[in-house]
């Protein structure tokens, strides 16, 4: 069976349009905390991507098609892994800052060349890109928050399959030629576009469930959302927006400002091993034991499905490392009284505003960091993360 070049991307641009509209409407329902906007303008450039190139098949002279299609398929992998950053909860400037200039360099090697470029002008550019950013953002799914979801691996073997194909096609790219039957039959535009069908379906959904542990649906939401959630625990989006107002109003008195992150790390061994009703209790005791331990006047909230940030304000390092350890003991005096015993792996991480700054996502995922770090040190279950 022989297939046109053409129909082929019809058929990619089909698959990948319908499924960034789904994507993009969905956002549109939710009250979305930050990554999943980004993930949804990444689905935008990829629409735009699979659209320029069709114009492209349809007019060969239009090289800006080429160069509107290579940046945006840039963006779109950049945004893929700036929407898990932000997941994560890390610093956006300088790596969207990064991103920015692979898309030039991608567009812009086209533009240069003009009329006078082939359809493969800047094509190394791109695909430069695109290894390393797939690459960072199959790197970002094992670490901090998405860590601990298996649908997150499920989205970095995505990006890690992209950033490894890549580098195939770069190295066909440079030893054989496009022109070669080896890059035109293993690497050419027919046998990418199916690849890019596969993944894109594949991250829709992976990014669709990611997204939904986030950003509950508009008009779903529980009457006291403003203020908390049922045992008194912020959801992550409100504690977000308080805990950044105490950031900026510490940092014009030069407060310190530190927080303490409680995770979990084996809630769905226990369920496994002992049945919902534990893991459910032991659960439940994580949760009220945190907010009955922190301090009074402390803001807790949700740090993903397993995690626990306590913002509080600080006469010294010793003090905020004096409340992690009551929050540790009291957490384990409880946990001790429901389950059977069963009592979770622990980790407790304090981040403090004297060696992170008044960043409230920088002073969170480090928290984060170092409560995964003590959750498997076998030496101690409280941690002070370390200026970075």
């Amino acid at each position: 069976m022989t297939l046109q070049l053409a129909s082929v991307l019809v058929m990619t641009a089909l698959v990948v349009n319908t499924s960034g509209v789904l994507f993009i409407v969905e956002t549109l329902l939710r009250r979305d905390e930050g990554a999943g906007r980004i993930w949804a303008l990444g689905f935008l450039a990829a629409m735009l991507t699979t659209l320029a190139y069709t114009v492209w098949t349809q007019i060969p002279d239009a090289w800006w098609a080429v160069a509107v299609g290579n940046g945006a398929f840039v963006a779109g992998t950049g945004c893929m892994w700036l929407g898990c950053r932000r997941f994560n909860g890390r610093r956006m400037d300088w790596a969207s800052g990064a991103v920015a200039l692979g898309v030039v360099l991608s567009a812009g090697s086209v533009v240069i060349a003009g009329d006078t470029g082939g359809p493969w002008t800047g094509a190394l550019w791109m695909f430069a890109a695109l290894v390393v950013f797939a690459g960072a953002g199959a790197v970002e799914c094992l670490r901090g928050a998405l860590r601990e979801s298996r649908t997150a691996w499920v989205l970095g073997a995505v990006l890690g399959v992209q950033s490894l194909y890549y580098v195939s096609r770069t190295t066909a790219f440079v030893t054989a030629g496009p022109e070669s039957t080896l890059f035109e039959a293993a690497f050419g535009t027919i046998p990418t576009s199916f690849l890019t069908v596969v993944l894109i379906i594949v991250a829709v959904v992976v990014t669709s469930v990611l997204r939904a542990s986030r950003a509950p649906m508009r008009g779903y939401r529980r009457g006291v959302a403003s203020v908390a959630i049922r045992d008194g625990v912020l959801e992550h989006a409100m504690f977000g927006e308080a805990f950044s107002d105490l950031c900026e109003r510490a940092s014009w008195r030069g407060e310190l400002v530190g927080v303490i992150a409680v995770r979990v790390e084996d809630l769905e061994q226990i369920s496994t091993a002992f049945g919902s009703e534990v893991a459910r209790a032991v659960t439940e005791t994580w949760r009220t034991g945190v907010r009955r331990h922190a301090p009074s006047n402390a803001l807790v909230g949700e740090d993903g499905p397993t995690g626990l940030c306590v913002g509080i304000l600080v006469e010294s390092p010793s003090e905020a490392r004096r409340q992690a350890g009551v929050i540790y003991r009291g957490l384990f005096d409880d946990l001790g009284k429901v389950g059977g015993g069963v009592i979770p792996v622990v980790g407790v991480g304090i981040a403090l505003s004297d060696t992170t700054g008044y960043d409230p996502r920088a002073l969170q995922g480090s928290a984060r960091d170092t409560a995964i770090r003590a959750a498997d040190s076998v030496e101690t279950s409280v941690l002070v993360a370390e200026a970075g």
